[in-house]
């Protein structure tokens, strides 16, 4: 029988909205008159799930709600859900971030996390003094930390910065070091949340290749939290899927997950209006709410084809005067794979003193993608860096057969791919 390295039984985590402490006075005597006649917390009993698709009218919200589920020693365990689900929360009670309102977890091992950028690094301390600090959290002496560090140097690329206070490192440098960190200190399970979307493609290939060896190779437990289906296909043997703060899904064979959730999840976010998506993140002074698609002749369509002209507008609403907006619309394979992505700052084409309402149009001369049916994401961000809107499945498009070369041959491949000019000589 398989030994258990997580087991976690019957979890919720509450919080109050609008709140960072416990509540109010009354509420804490309201809650110790019930405890006195042997009664449950009034303020416990579930009547709301986390769903971001309506707006609460409880003062008390279950970011997490029943969640049960075992992780076996050297078991790659993905979970799947879109934004709102429950995942961060639930990986930060499981790396003692904060504790659950009640449920039971059990932990066989020492656990390494990778959750949001610069979570366990002290910002004035050098990527050097990092690593030990990282290390001495985990019960780990001060030798078992040097035989490692010129591993994790070596594996973060940032050795040239490694005695700089991590404060002066950019996003990308953070996610390498902290990478390196949790996944070659000793420790029996590594939780990795989504920040490797911050790294660039070669270094997540290199994540996921370490945690197919520390899983496959070391023997360790890996929980793996992606938005990307390919990653979790690939790298995870089973995945539980999330919504609204529960299990929707029960540990599955990841490939059953991913199918699931593109069937179920992604279908039902796919039949809500733009500007009704609860799922999206960012400040929200700048707001998407409609992407239409055009001919040359500026005529609507439904669908694309290969190799035609056409104009994709999305539709928006500023609440303020904004210097710099960059726009992105980035078009994914069903499994999450971006295969096609047009981007303002790649052109120098950034939009200036946006405000109130307007659209954002991209010209594509001759549609490069091969028949099929793609995910699309959209993507808006200041100069400064700062989020303003950002939704991933924001629709789905179907791309039809069409002569992309100019040969009176109509192109059929169905396997997502970029179709580029070329010649032979």
């Amino acid at each position: 029988m398989a030994e258990i390295a997580i087991k976690v039984e019957e979890l919720y985590k509450q919080y109050k909205l609008g709140m960072v402490n416990t509540g109010t006075i009354s509420h804490d005597l309201n809650r110790w008159w019930h405890k006195v006649r042997g009664k449950e917390d009034p303020y416990q009993l579930v009547t709301k799930v986390n769903d971001r698709t309506e707006k609460s009218s409880n003062e008390y919200v279950w970011a997490l709600n029943n969640i049960n589920f075992e992780v076996n020693k050297g078991e790659v365990l993905g979970i799947i859900g879109k934004n709102g689900a429950g995942k961060s929360t639930l990986l930060k009670i499981l790396s003692k971030v904060t504790g659950p309102t009640k449920g039971k977890i059990k932990v066989n091992g020492r656990i390494a996390s990778l959750l949001e950028v610069g979570t366990g690094f002290h910002p004035e301390l050098s990527g050097r003094e990092n690593i030990f600090l990282n290390g001495a959290i985990l019960g780990m002496t001060k030798q078992e930390i040097k035989r490692k560090l010129d591993e994790i140097v070596d594996f973060s690329g940032v050795d040239k910065y490694i005695d700089t206070p991590v404060k002066r490192y950019s996003s990308g440098m953070y996610v390498r070091l902290a990478f390196a960190v949790a996944a070659n200190l000793e420790s029996e399970i590594l939780i990795v949340d989504e920040v490797l979307a911050v790294g660039d493609a070669e270094f997540q290939k290199k994540c996921i290749g370490k945690m197919k060896d520390v899983s496959g190779g070391e023997g360790r437990t890996v929980l793996f939290v992606s938005h990307n289906m390919a990653a979790v296909e690939s790298l995870c043997t089973h995945a539980i899927v999330m919504q609204h703060g529960e299990v929707i899904l029960p540990k599955d064979i990841a490939r059953n997950a991913v199918q699931f959730y593109n069937q179920s999840v992604v279908g039902e976010l796919l039949n809500t209006k733009l500007d009704e998506r609860k799922d999206r993140t960012g400040s929200g002074l700048l707001k998407m709410n409609l992407l239409e698609f055009f001919d040359k002749d500026n005529v609507p369509i439904q669908n694309l084809i290969c190799g035609k002209k056409i104009k994709i507008r999305i539709h928006y609403f500023a609440k303020i005067n904004i210097r710099t907006v960059s726009v992105a619309i980035a078009f994914n394979s069903l499994t999450g794979d971006n295969k096609c992505l047009v981007w303002t700052e790649l052109i120098d084409k950034d939009y200036s003193n946006v405000q109130g309402n307007g659209y954002f149009e991209c010209e594509i001369e001759k549609f490069p993608l091969s028949p099929g049916r793609y995910l699309i994401n959209l993507f808006t961000k200041t100069d400064g860096g700062e989020i303003l809107d950002w939704i991933q499945e924001a629709a789905s498009v179907v791309i039809e057969n069409g002569d992309f070369y100019g040969t009176g041959r109509n192109i059929t491949t169905d396997h997502h791919t970029v179709l580029i000019e070329h010649d032979w000589r």
